[in-house]
């Protein structure tokens, strides 16, 4: 069987889509020539990592993070870090892959991939994430705001709109 150009275009397209979607190795993936702000590679170190306090150390003492598909608030390096425990003993796997980060003075938007696998879920799930991160001036979080949809990671898991956590 003989491949057009465009077929073959597409098809490679399409596979370097799956991998992107799919390669949650990947720690970072950015331009060598285009470096990612300390804050961004301290935070998807510490989500990537399986020390809880990781998260909370990288943000302010007076630090927010919301998590707005679920709509969460925490406040603090504590309540933070126990965010990070509750998401590591609910998600195998549980990962964010930056794909690109943009700084606007204290300000950064980052995209990634959102990724792990629902413990009890037949599946596992990767969706895109947009991150709106506030720093101060020692690099440190003061807000995180993270957006990405609950529907998505539910259908990909294989799990019904309505599914819960269990109760900690």
């Amino acid at each position: 069987m003989k491949l057009s150009s465009p077929r073959i275009v597409t098809v490679l397209v399409a596979a370097a889509a799956t991998c992107a979607a799919l390669g949650a190795t990947a720690f970072v993936a950015q331009p060598a020539e285009r470096r990612l702000p300390k804050a961004v590679t301290a935070w998807a170190a510490a989500w990537n990592g399986s020390d809880p306090q990781a998260l909370g150390a990288v943000f302010g003492t007076d630090g927010t993070y919301t998590d707005q598909a679920v709509g969460a608030v925490f406040h603090g390096r504590r309540e933070i870090s126990g965010w990070k425990a509750r998401a590591d003993g609910l998600i195998e796997n549980v990962r964010v892959t930056v794909r690109a980060a943009y700084r606007d003075g204290c300000h950064i938007t980052v995209e990634s991939v959102y990724s792990g696998h629902l413990k009890g879920a037949p599946k596992p799930f990767a969706v895109p994430m947009a991150t709106l991160l506030d720093v101060d001036d020692h690099q440190r979080i003061t807000s995180d705001q993270d957006f990405y949809s609950l529907n998505a990671v539910l259908a990909q898991s294989g799990l019904p709109a309505d599914w819960a956590p269990p109760a900690s």
